[in-house]
């Protein structure tokens, strides 16, 4: 069986891998594909920038998450997870996944009031809802570490 601390490692290694991996994609995939495809579709010229820059910042959500993920694990290790710097690291995940959210209803309205097929509107709303339950799952997770900060800061006044 993999122990916990095996697992912090094997999740801190890939958690790096993953991040640089954005941090190319954010810098030089995404930019160059998207400017790619509107030289090829002189139509889609006019959303060249703001399909980047949707991009760009949907990949630095990702990265504020992983960031925050790494912060939790330094406090696994250090066998203090259940504190309140623990919560401030959860908040920041819900937020991030909070924005990533705002981003993808914007381009599921956007799409679907503009779309001449369904295609597109049902893979943003697939994507959409998913987030959505991503995010519900962050924020019962939240309360269930409030929970457990609490009661080990009782049973810490107790002992």
């Amino acid at each position: 069986m993999v122990t916990e601390k095996w697992a912090v490692a094997a999740l801190r290694v890939f958690l790096v891998v993953l991040f640089a991996v954005l941090v190319v994609f954010q810098t030089m995939s995404l930019p160059g594909g998207i400017a790619y495809n509107t030289s090829q579709n002189p139509h889609d010229a006019n959303l060249r920038w703001p399909l980047t820059a949707i991009a760009v910042f949907l990949v630095l959500c990702v990265e504020v998450v992983l960031v925050a993920t790494w912060k939790l694990l330094t406090l696994v290790k250090k066998d203090r997870i259940f504190t309140t710097a623990s919560l401030r690291w959860v908040d920041v995940i819900v937020w991030a996944v909070a924005a990533v959210w705002l981003v993808f209803a914007g381009m599921l309205l956007f799409v679907g009031f503009n779309a001449d097929d369904p295609g597109m509107p049902m893979l943003l709303f697939l994507v959409t809802v998913a987030i959505t339950v991503f995010w519900l799952l962050m924020v019962v997770m939240r309360a269930l570490l409030r929970q457990a900060t609490a009661l080990r800061s009782d049973m810490e006044a107790v002992i």
